[in-house]
């Protein structure tokens, strides 16, 4: 089974042919980041005239780069929801278009699901259940995966993201857009224990994530230490940057994972699952990896990544996701809706809808 995948959601507009949910014939990606790394974040107005420009070009070129035609199609998946939702408008009409013009199933998959099943591309043996951790610039939310469209949200950020917490810092310290990337480039440079920050602390002893402290009590230091912000030719030698600045990042990196650890071995203890799932933008941060594979490795648990082309947004990921639904005889009405709010919550019943 064929489905084309198509992903708009938001900075990054992406195309990709995956055949029988596990193996990518193709997959494009036309990336914004130069357009919106002047503004330090994503303009959505920007975003959705770039998805315009093109989503016509990506969807051609990724037939074109796996040799099929049209004809060879099965169904067609897109990115639904969450998003920027003029961002993800563009996909959803197009794909749409798409799917009534062949004749073809048409799926709307949401965002998170996607980067779950991103998962097992590369790993078709992940065990389930899992805790399927999805953290990126605009998520961390942690589930227990239990199979196709068996999803139960166990915690969420109630703040930032953690992948958002790292583009403050480094729009703070003026490194650049995405911060994550670049912080993890410098963080191998400085001591990543130089500076205590606290593990934050939830009232309701819940399982929730929260990175707004860590990221005040990183401005707090940057003042009080008197951190002068990076200049761009600073950045090509970064080995010669200030010591506090290269510990100050370093810390900071390792307090957010210290975090998402602590969330998870609490979870591990609440429920019985074979396997850690670590998916999102952040999930390629090499120190993540380190650390998260070392400490569950040890205990017994493995821990599954994506590769990290496919960390980021991608449309191979929306299609494997969308092609469990089909396999259970699953498709969308033409009048779907986008919705940048989308929920990813349990249908035990049957996949999701």
């Amino acid at each position: 089974m064929l489905v084309l995948g198509i992903e708009s959601s938001c900075d990054e507009t992406a195309a990709a042919l995956v055949e029988d949910g596990r193996r990518i014939l193709s997959s494009v990606v036309a990336s914004q980041v130069k357009i919106h790394s002047s503004f330090g974040g994503v303009v959505p107005e920007l975003a959705s005239r770039e998805h315009i420009d093109n989503i016509v070009i990506v969807v051609d070129q990724c037939l074109t780069e796996a040799s099929k035609k049209w004809s060879d199609l099965d169904a067609i998946a897109v990115t639904r929801g969450p998003g920027l939702v003029g961002a993800l408008l563009v996909g959803l009409t197009y794909a749409k278009g798409l799917a009534f013009s062949l004749g073809l199933p048409f799926l709307g998959v949401n965002h998170l699901e996607g980067h779950i099943y991103s998962i097992f591309l590369d790993h078709p043996q992940a065990e389930l259940p899992a805790l399927s951790l999805v953290v990126s610039g605009g998520h961390t939310n942690l589930y227990l995966f239990e199979g196709p469209g068996h999803y139960e949200l166990l915690a969420k950020t109630r703040d930032d993201a953690a992948g958002e917490a790292f583009d403050k810092l480094a729009k703070k310290l003026e490194l650049g857009y995405p911060g994550g990337p670049v912080i993890d480039r410098l963080a191998r440079l400085g001591n990543p224990e130089a500076i205590k920050f606290t593990l934050p602390k939830i009232s309701d002893q819940s399982l929730d994530f929260s990175f707004s402290g860590l990221k005040t009590a990183a401005l707090r230091y940057i003042e009080s230490a008197g951190i002068a912000p990076v200049t761009p030719d600073a950045l090509q030698e970064p080995e010669k940057l200030s010591p506090q600045l290269l510990d100050l990042v370093a810390s900071y990196q390792n307090a957010a994972i210290a975090q998402l650890v602590d969330r998870l071995r609490k979870a591990r203890e609440l429920r019985s699952i074979r396997s850690i799932q670590i998916s999102g933008g952040v999930s390629c941060n090499r120190q993540l990896r380190h650390v998260m594979t070392q400490v569950f490795e040890e205990e017994g648990c493995p821990v599954y990544f994506p590769r990290p082309a496919l960390t980021t947004d991608n449309a191979a990921m929306i299609a494997a996701a969308a092609y469990h639904r089909l396999l259970a005889g699953s498709s969308d009405p033409w009048t779907l809706s986008a919705d940048p709010n989308l929920a990813l919550s349990v249908n035990r019943d049957q996949s999701l809808q």
